[in-house]
């Protein structure tokens, strides 16, 4: 049986901006790579090179980023939610922003604990509350609906109280945000901007050690989006200084382009509810703190479909990497971008989460 063809892209599908390879913005806190350093367990994930793949793409190299076990979790949102919760809690308990992990959790000993609350896609909650169960604080993480049980159950399995929501993503944080205790979330809201500015900074760890691996930035790196947090550190990173830049290209589901649909309308907008198996990106609001530095600093942008994110995941199993259908939009949107793009030298695809991070419902 032949493979599916990349679906035929209209003019709907796509977005470029040749500016925003030029464009700067500030750089992220400095102290995040070695805060996650200094974690137990820490150790940078595989850079997977596939020279096959590379070669059907008619690429130089590509490499895949496999997120699908960092600090223990099946995805890297453990990055952001460490340094997110971490900021929120010396902020909470009045300490300075270097206190170590032991100093926080023997101030929330001897002051009481303060009950974090978060609203997920899946990846995000579940880090949470391991940072929760680290810190000796307790959490209560909203799920939005199309999350599959097993996901939920995982964030109890980390000792979170969770709140089963049938409602799409950005109406779960709303009712999160609403709810009491210290808001730990990765979406920038009217007024709430700090702690998703340090989620974001927590993920640029992973584009710090990308850089490191390869001696250098790549040409272009392939991020998947939902609210776009993990494509602003990706911007921050790599608009921030000096030296060659890559294109960074988002990556969205057809049923939940909000980044895609705001680029193209020059304006954060929404977009209608759907349903994917991409669940950790079906979000239809871009994130207020993200979006200005995606407007100036993504180059590309292009909407995948399920079918084509399930080939991903085939594809990616069969070269061995595990990627579940979120982690592997990346090599979808890249397959679907190409005709558009230069040619490209070295690429780097974001596989942001294993297969067993969220199964898709059936």
């Amino acid at each position: 049986m032949q493979p599916p063809a990349p679906h035929a892209m209209t003019s709907t599908d796509w977005y470029a901006d040749p500016a925003a390879r030029s464009w700067t913005c500030a750089p992220p806190a400095r102290e995040v790579a070695a805060f996650h350093a200094a974690l137990p367990g820490y150790a940078p994930t595989p850079l997977v090179e596939l020279p096959a793949l590379a070669a059907e793409l008619g690429v130089g190299r590509l490499l895949v980023k496999d997120e699908s076990s960092r600090l223990g979790l099946p995805a890297f949102k453990i990055l952001g939610a460490s340094w997110g919760v971490h900021r929120a809690l010396t902020g909470h308990y009045g300490l300075p922003a270097d206190a170590t992990p032991d100093a926080v959790r023997a101030t929330v000993a001897e002051r009481g604990p303060v009950r974090l609350v978060t609203a997920t896609d899946g990846n995000h909650g579940r880090a949470v509350a391991r940072m929760a169960r680290t810190y000796g604080v307790p959490a209560r993480v909203f799920v939005a609906g199309g999350v599959h049980p097993s996901a939920c159950a995982a964030i109890e399995g980390e000792g979170a109280e969770v709140t089963a929501l049938d409602v799409p993503y950005d109406e779960a944080v709303r009712r999160a945000a609403a709810s009491g205790g210290l808001l730990v979330q990765d979406m920038g809201l009217p007024g709430y901007t700090d702690v998703p500015r340090w989620i974001c900074e927590g993920y640029t760890t992973l584009f710090t050690e990308i850089d490191e691996r390869l001696g250098g930035p790549p040409g272009l790196v392939a991020v998947p989006v939902g609210v776009g947090s993990l494509a602003q550190a990706a911007v921050t990173h790599y608009r921030s200084g000096p030296g060659a830049r890559p294109a960074l290209l988002s990556v969205e589901p057809d049923a939940a382009a909000s980044l895609l649909a705001s680029l193209r309308a020059g304006r954060r907008t929404s977009t209608p509810p759907g349903r994917t198996i991409m669940a950790g990106l079906n979000c239809t609001t871009p994130s207020e703190t993200a979006w200005p530095l995606l407007r100036a600093g993504v180059d590309a942008a292009v909407a995948v479909s399920d079918d084509e994110a399930a080939r991903a995941v085939r594809d990616l199993a069969d070269l061995g990497v595990d990627a579940g259908p979120c982690g592997a939009a990346s090599l979808a949107g890249l397959r679907a971008a190409l005709p558009r793009l230069p040619e490209q030298g070295t690429v780097v695809l974001l596989s942001t989460e294993g297969s067993a991070a969220n199964p898709a419902l059936t």
